[in-house]
């Protein structure tokens, strides 16, 4: 399986119902409100209107669209990392494949790496698979990245959702040498080897000898 990526606003109405539009530009609106009106109030936090309506927006929307909808309400209250990382970390699995999705455009810099790292850490095939997309080819480190591709593998997360895998496998011997040694791992083992792990072994070869 692969995460599908979250929809535009424009492609998203066409697939709402009427009450669904009407209580997404609501949640739209109170989004955006709260991006205008910074929390400055000492003490303990308490979640903005938005942030109930982006736990709930799959019973509104639908759960097929509720990474689209999820994304968009970041996108209008402008989440910072540290917004992203409570609703991460207080989320339900599906609020935290949101939140990953959104990393890539909320998130310029390595930051919210903390967040990639644990949902790489989880045995949730969902998560493993946003946690691989563009924002972990942008940040991840090359020994981080190994395992990333490593973990998609073990789990059985199509190769596919690993961003920029071409141009970042290309010419690592190291990533090389690590999926020769799982494949031999499993043959030994009578296990199949994934075929995708050939397909990425493929990419590994220099580009002299491509």
């Amino acid at each position: 399986m692969t995460t599908p990526r979250p929809q535009p606003r424009e492609d998203l109405d066409g697939r709402l119902s009427g009450a669904a539009r009407a209580w997404l530009a609501e949640a739209l609106a109170e989004a955006a409100h709260a991006a205008d009106r910074p929390r400055e109030t000492p003490g303990p936090y308490v979640s903005a209107s938005w942030e109930l309506r982006f736990a709930s927006a799959g019973r509104h929307c639908g759960q097929e669209h509720a990474d689209s909808v999820r994304v968009l309400l970041l996108h209008a209250a402008r989440a910072d990392t540290d917004t992203l990382t409570r609703l991460y970390r207080h989320g339900t699995a599906a609020e935290r494949r949101a939140v990953l999705l959104a990393l890539p455009s909320l998130v310029p810099g390595p930051e919210a790496l903390p967040l990639i790292e644990d949902a790489l850490r989880t045995h949730d095939t969902r998560l493993v698979a946003a946690a691989v997309g563009p924002y972990a080819a942008a940040h991840l480190d090359p020994h981080a990245w190994r395992h990333a591709v490593l973990k998609c593998l073990f789990t059985d997360v199509p190769v596919d959702a690993v961003a920029d895998l071409p141009g970042r496998a290309r010419g690592d011997a190291e990533l090389a040498r690590m999926l020769a040694d799982y494949a031999a791992e499993r043959t030994a083992a009578g296990r199949p080897v994934p075929a995708g792990l050939h397909r990425v072994l493929a990419l590994t070869v220099p580009p002299e000898e491509s």
